[in-house]
Protein backbone atom coordinates (compact mmCIF):
# COMPACT_ATOMS: atom_id res chain seq x y z
CA UNK A 1 0.00 0.00 0.00
CA UNK A 2 3.00 2.70 0.98
CA UNK A 3 4.89 1.75 -2.36
CA UNK A 4 1.97 1.95 -4.39
CA UNK A 5 1.18 5.22 -2.51
CA UNK A 6 4.43 6.28 -3.77
CA UNK A 7 5.04 7.94 -0.26
CA UNK A 8 9.45 8.14 -0.37
CA UNK A 9 8.93 9.02 3.55
CA UNK A 10 7.55 6.16 4.63
CA UNK A 11 9.21 3.62 2.24
CA UNK A 12 12.59 5.46 3.44
CA UNK A 13 11.57 5.08 7.08
CA UNK A 14 10.18 1.16 6.47
CA UNK A 15 13.31 0.69 4.61
CA UNK A 16 15.66 1.61 7.48
CA UNK A 17 13.73 -0.60 9.68
CA UNK A 18 14.42 -3.36 7.57
CA UNK A 19 17.94 -2.98 7.44
CA UNK A 20 18.35 -2.50 11.09
CA UNK A 21 16.25 -5.26 12.35
CA UNK A 22 18.39 -7.94 9.52
CA UNK A 23 21.52 -6.17 10.40
CA UNK A 24 20.76 -6.99 14.23
CA UNK A 25 20.14 -10.47 13.27
CA UNK A 26 23.02 -11.18 11.26
CA UNK A 27 25.06 -9.83 14.08
CA UNK A 28 23.33 -12.44 16.80
CA UNK A 29 23.56 -15.34 14.34
CA UNK A 30 26.93 -14.46 13.71
CA UNK A 31 28.11 -14.28 17.48
CA UNK A 32 26.26 -17.37 18.17
CA UNK A 33 27.69 -19.57 15.40
CA UNK A 34 31.49 -18.07 17.19
CA UNK A 35 30.69 -19.16 20.88
CA UNK A 36 29.09 -22.33 19.71
CA UNK A 37 32.73 -23.14 17.82
CA UNK A 38 35.05 -22.33 20.10
CA UNK A 39 33.36 -23.01 23.32
CA UNK A 40 31.88 -26.38 23.42
CA UNK A 41 33.20 -29.68 23.97
CA UNK A 42 34.54 -31.47 21.05
CA UNK A 43 34.40 -34.64 23.25
CA UNK A 44 30.69 -34.68 24.30
CA UNK A 45 28.17 -37.43 23.18
CA UNK A 46 28.60 -41.34 23.45
CA UNK A 47 31.39 -42.94 21.30
CA UNK A 48 31.91 -46.56 21.06
CA UNK A 49 35.19 -48.70 20.91
CA UNK A 50 36.04 -50.34 17.40
CA UNK A 51 36.45 -53.34 19.46
CA UNK A 52 32.89 -52.44 21.09
CA UNK A 53 34.54 -53.27 24.29
CA UNK A 54 34.17 -49.81 25.67
CA UNK A 55 31.37 -47.22 25.18
CA UNK A 56 31.90 -43.79 26.66
CA UNK A 57 29.04 -41.74 27.31
CA UNK A 58 30.87 -38.26 27.79
CA UNK A 59 29.11 -34.85 29.22
CA UNK A 60 29.89 -31.26 29.37
CA UNK A 61 30.09 -31.08 33.36
CA UNK A 62 33.51 -32.90 33.62
CA UNK A 63 31.98 -36.68 34.06
CA UNK A 64 31.88 -39.56 32.23
CA UNK A 65 30.36 -42.66 31.76
CA UNK A 66 32.09 -45.71 30.81
CA UNK A 67 30.16 -49.39 30.15
CA UNK A 68 32.23 -51.98 29.79
CA UNK A 69 30.13 -55.09 28.09
CA UNK A 70 30.65 -58.20 29.23
CA UNK A 71 32.23 -57.26 32.04
CA UNK A 72 31.28 -60.79 33.76
CA UNK A 73 28.89 -63.35 31.92
CA UNK A 74 26.70 -60.95 30.48
CA UNK A 75 26.80 -58.50 33.23
CA UNK A 76 27.55 -54.91 31.70
CA UNK A 77 29.47 -52.44 34.06
CA UNK A 78 28.76 -48.29 33.64
CA UNK A 79 31.28 -46.70 35.77
CA UNK A 80 30.91 -43.14 36.06
CA UNK A 81 34.25 -40.93 36.09
CA UNK A 82 36.22 -37.74 36.33
CA UNK A 83 38.05 -36.08 33.45
CA UNK A 84 40.22 -33.02 32.43
CA UNK A 85 39.93 -31.70 28.84
CA UNK A 86 42.92 -29.25 27.91
CA UNK A 87 41.62 -27.87 24.51
CA UNK A 88 45.06 -25.78 23.90
CA UNK A 89 46.91 -29.09 24.45
CA UNK A 90 44.14 -31.26 23.20
CA UNK A 91 44.09 -33.71 25.83
CA UNK A 92 42.07 -35.45 27.95
CA UNK A 93 42.82 -37.04 31.68
CA UNK A 94 40.51 -39.45 32.22
CA UNK A 95 40.67 -40.43 36.38
CA UNK A 96 39.35 -43.32 37.84
CA UNK A 97 36.42 -42.43 40.92
CA UNK A 98 37.33 -44.91 43.48
CA UNK A 99 33.63 -44.79 45.07
CA UNK A 100 31.86 -44.97 41.80
CA UNK A 101 33.78 -48.31 41.53
CA UNK A 102 32.89 -49.56 45.14
CA UNK A 103 29.04 -48.59 43.89
CA UNK A 104 29.37 -50.63 40.98
CA UNK A 105 30.95 -54.06 42.93
CA UNK A 106 27.95 -53.54 45.16
CA UNK A 107 25.47 -53.32 42.32
CA UNK A 108 27.15 -56.43 40.87
CA UNK A 109 26.04 -58.57 43.68
CA UNK A 110 29.27 -60.08 43.36
CA UNK A 111 30.11 -60.75 39.87
CA UNK A 112 32.78 -58.22 39.79
CA UNK A 113 35.43 -57.35 42.43
CA UNK A 114 37.24 -54.02 42.36
CA UNK A 115 40.22 -55.72 41.32
CA UNK A 116 38.19 -57.05 38.28
CA UNK A 117 37.45 -53.37 37.35
CA UNK A 118 40.31 -51.70 38.27
CA UNK A 119 41.80 -53.77 35.27
CA UNK A 120 38.97 -53.30 32.68
CA UNK A 121 39.75 -49.78 33.43
CA UNK A 122 43.07 -49.35 33.58
CA UNK A 123 43.40 -48.73 30.08
CA UNK A 124 41.22 -46.00 30.03
CA UNK A 125 42.44 -44.11 33.19
CA UNK A 126 45.65 -42.11 31.83
CA UNK A 127 46.27 -38.57 29.94
CA UNK A 128 45.20 -38.95 26.01
CA UNK A 129 46.02 -36.90 23.38
CA UNK A 130 42.73 -36.62 20.84
CA UNK A 131 41.48 -35.78 17.76
CA UNK A 132 37.58 -35.95 16.27
CA UNK A 133 37.24 -36.23 12.74
CA UNK A 134 33.33 -35.90 11.66
CA UNK A 135 32.28 -38.95 13.82
CA UNK A 136 35.53 -40.43 14.72
CA UNK A 137 37.39 -40.18 17.92
CA UNK A 138 41.05 -41.03 18.35
CA UNK A 139 42.83 -41.26 21.79
CA UNK A 140 46.39 -41.48 21.76
CA UNK A 141 48.23 -42.60 24.88
CA UNK A 142 50.63 -39.71 25.91
CA UNK A 143 52.87 -42.11 27.62
CA UNK A 144 52.99 -45.69 24.92
CA UNK A 145 51.22 -43.89 21.63
CA UNK A 146 48.68 -46.26 21.60
CA UNK A 147 45.52 -45.27 20.52
CA UNK A 148 42.33 -46.22 21.01
CA UNK A 149 39.26 -45.70 17.63
CA UNK A 150 36.01 -44.61 18.56
CA UNK A 151 32.64 -43.90 16.59
CA UNK A 152 30.31 -41.43 17.67
CA UNK A 153 26.99 -43.50 18.59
Amino acid sequence: MIIAKNDEAKRSKIWTVVTLVSSVLIVLIAVFLLTKLFTTNPLEGTWEDEDGSYVLSIKGNNSLTVNVPALAEDYDADIKMDYVLDKDEKTVTIKMNEAEVKKAVERSDGMLTEETLDNALSSVTTTFGYSVDRDTLTLTEREYGEQMLFTKK
